[in-house]
Formats: structure tokens, C-alpha cells, sequence
């Protein structure tokens, strides 16, 4: 068993992860419109050419380029006018030279024009005749077949988070259905025997169980499926047979309570009983959330998390978020940016212990074009601190604390934004 508080950084815990993580891909179909925020399961290949027709971008009038060249206000370009082609209906008549087609935005281009005049740069002269005074050039105000995608063309790779955009992108290939990463199933489990459900009146020396939910809420929002195996007491038998159970439903687990040391401490004990290789680190080089447990058995992760609400829902979102919504932490320097990437100015001196990583809760202002990152104090365990908070400031290990008005990278809380 590792010893424990051999303190890991949170880079440190993530490799030990991911050597022996098997995380399983199970896929499955959806309707496009509840694509939204999944992981793409396979590649996209155009089938045919978006659009698939030359089309106009404008109101105005299909003609051969070469029919407008020098046409100007003082000597316009005269041109005949040869029907109107009607949004929604196949352009199969011609363009002959020294003529124009009248086209709405979204019009297909008849065959032998290659340009279009908008509106604003003609002229009626009489019901058949328009005077051009603008040149266009050929391709201009015209999306070209296949100028979108082009049919063969892979558009999306698997592992693609879809966006409204990648949503709009597969209903102009025809898709009705979506092949998606099914929603990884994530088991909470809560410990202690001085923890009672919500809707209990707790006793003298007992608390609601505040961490079952809050994670629960974490997981949703993260795009896992939580599910919830109640609490346990503080025996170790009744914690390996839940842990079984979890483990043969569930893809991931989260162990809430039951890391700190002490004599009621059998978290890590039952863990290296369950599979191997069992835990891989007791300790993480952080504030709040020293006291974490990270162990994977049979390929699957177990995180046992502090009982205080702040620190378990801290590490959730270093160790536990990237795995549901990535299915693996940050490779490039590009993500690992990405996940504190607003940069803020602290508002007071905060202290931090040399080679630990602290993360700070804090409300966040914008004046006079820049942020301002005011901390909200509170110990670990005051749930109150993390609604007050719209983010979380990154103290990294190389600096002994900040000093007010010093620079810190912040991780907005919240789906939709600060405050939310």
C-alpha cells in the first residue's frame, strides 16, 4: 500500500492515472437535437458536396462576370434581363451572354453564370433591361458546390465535444441520429457514522450528507450519469461490499469521506483488497484536498475524496471532470491552459506553503477593463463558501503566495459563467 501523504502533484497523480486507467467506450445512437455536449463515437465522412449547387450569397442578379467588366455609375453595363430564378427550384435554364437572371439569396446559379450583381449595384433601365454599375468578378457573391465540404472529406474525428455548431454541421450532412460516447456511469458513495441523509434531523455530533449531491451535481454537469449508493458506516465490510457493487455498475467511483488518517480510516485498505493494481497515491500537494486517495482497480478509477464539501468538490474538478468530459486529462499545453484560463487580479495577499497548490475560492468583478478576483474566506468544510464563490484562483506550487494586485489564472465555477 502506498504510504500515506506521500503528497503527489496534481500532474504527478494524473500520469499515475493514466498508466493503468482502461476507461470503456461504450457507445451508443441519439437523436441529433440530444447530441448536445457528447463525445462523438466515430468519424464523419461527407457524403456528398455541401452545397450542392453553386449558390448566391445575395440578392441581386446571376451573370457572366465577364458581361460587367469596366461597368461603372458614369457607363453601366447593360444586360437583358431572362426570367427569375426562384428560391427552392432547380436553375435549368441557361445563361446566355449579355443577359441576366433575377436570384434571391440562396438561389441556384443557372448553368453559364458564374457571379452575381447585387441589387443595390444595378439599375432598372425597363421591365427587361437592368444597367450594371459595378464589375463582379468571377465567384463573387456565389458559395461554389462542395465549397462547405466536400464529399470524401472527414469532417469530424471521434472524441469531438458537440457544440450547436458540430449540431448544425451533421444536419446538413443528413443526419438524424448520432453515433456518441454513451455517458459514463459514476457511483457516489458517502462514509462516516456521523453522516445522515438530507432529510433526517441530524443529532448532536451528527451532519446531512452534503457531498452525495453536490458531486452528483458535479457529474451531470460533466456529462457522466450519477448514481447514488447511499451511506456507509464506518466498517470495513459494509464498505467493500458497496464498493463491489459500485464497481461492477458503475465505470467510476466516488468515495466521499473516510481519506483523512486516522484510526477510522479503511478506505485505502478495502481498495488494495479489491483489485489490482489498488491505490496509487494517498496525498495530493494541494489546498484544499490534501487528504485524497487516487486508485484504479481492474482499470477503473476509485477516488476517495475528502469529507469537507469544498475539498471534494475541488478535486473533482482537477482529477475528476477531465475524465468524463475528455475521457482523459489534458495533453497539450493548449488544454492544460484551458483550464484556468482567465487571468485575474487577487484583491489581498494570500499565503501558500512552498511546493503546494492552492485553490483559492473567489468572487470575481470586472472594472475598468480587467478582473478583479476577491477571496472568499472560509475553512474546507463551509459548503455556504463555494455559493459565494463564482471561481476558483490557481496558486502554483512555484510561488510562496500572491501579493494583492498580483496576476492569477481563474477557472470560472459554473456551466453558464460566473455566478452561475
Amino acid at each position: 500500500m502506498t504510504d500515506l501523504f506521500q503528497a503527489l502533484t496534481v500532474e504527478q497523480a494524473r500520469r499515475e492515472l493514466t498508466a493503468h486507467l482502461r476507461l470503456p467506450a461504450r457507445t451508443e445512437e441519439v437523436p441529433l437535437p440530444l447530441a448536445a455536449g457528447r463525445l462523438l463515437a466515430a468519424p464523419v465522412r461527407v457524403q456528398d458536396d455541401i452545397p450542392g449547387f453553386a449558390r448566391s450569397t445575395v440578392d441581386g442578379f446571376a451573370v457572366r462576370a465577364a458581361d460587367t467588366f469596366g461597368a461603372s455609375e458614369g457607363l453601366p453595363a447593360y444586360l437583358d434581363l431572362d426570367g427569375e430564378i426562384l428560391m427552392g427550384q432547380e436553375a435549368v435554364r441557361p445563361l446566355k451572354p449579355g443577359t441576366a437572371q433575377r436570384i434571391p439569396t440562396g438561389g441556384m446559379l443557372p448553368p453559364g453564370a458564374d457571379a452575381v450583381v447585387m441589387v443595390e449595384y444595378s439599375e432598372p433601365l425597363d421591365e427587361r433591361t437592368i444597367g450594371v454599375v459595378r464589375p463582379v468578378a468571377p465567384g463573387e457573391n456565389v458559395v461554389q458546390r462542395g465549397e462547405d465540404m466536400a464529399a470524401g472529406q472527414v469532417v469530424l474525428e471521434p472524441g469531438r465535444s458537440l457544440r450547436p455548431q458540430e449540431l448544425g454541421l451533421l444536419a446538413a450532412l443528413g443526419l438524424g441520429r448520432v453515433p456518441v460516447l454513451a455517458r459514463p456511469r459514476v457511483g457516489i458513495v458517502s462514509t462516516g457514522d456521523e453522516v445522515v441523509p438530507p432529510e433526517t434531523m441530524p443529532a448532536p455530533g451528527q451532519v446531512r450528507d452534503i457531498n452525495s449531491y453536490a458531486l452528483a451535481g458535479q457529474v451531470e454537469q460533466a456529462g457522466g450519469q450519477a448514481q447514488l449508493y447511499g451511506i456507509v458506516c464506518d466498517s470495513a465490510a459494509a464498505l467493500q461490499e458497496v464498493l463491489e457493487k459500485a464497481l461492477s455498475e458503475c465505470e467510476l467511483v466516488l468515495l466521499s469521506g473516510g481519506s483523512s488518517v486516522g484510526t477510522r480510516d479503511v478506505s485505502a485498505a478495502v481498495l488494495e483488497r479489491l483489485g489490482r493494481p489498488g491505490v496509487l497515491f494517498h496525498g495530493l500537494a494541494i489546498k484544499p484536498g490534501k487528504p485524497t486517495i487516487g486508485a484504479v482497480v481492474e482499470g477503473k478509477a476509485v477516488f476517495g475524496l475528502p469529507g469537507h464539501p469544498v475539498s471534494a468538490m475541488v478535486v473533482f474538478l482537477l482529477l475528476v471532470e477531465p475524465l468524463l468530459r475528455r475521457g482523459r486529462y489534458p495533453q497539450t499545453e493548449t488544454e492544460r491552459q484551458a483550464e484556468f484560463p482567465l487571468p485575474a487580479e487577487i484583491t489581498r495577499n494570500m499565503r501558500s506553503a512552498a511546493g503546494r497548490e492552492d485553490f483559492i475560492r473567489v468572487r470575481l468583478d470586472y472594472q475598468q477593463g480587467r478582473w478583479l478576483a476577491h477571496p472568499v474566506l472560509g475553512k474546507s468544510g463551509l459548503i455556504s463558501t463555494m455559493v459565494q464563490a463564482d471561481a476558483l484562483a490557481w496558486i502554483t506550487a512555484a510561488r510562496e503566495g500572491v501579493v494583492a494586485g498580483e496576476t492569477v489564472p481563474v477557472r470560472p465555477l459554473g456551466p453558464g459563467g460566473f455566478g452561475s
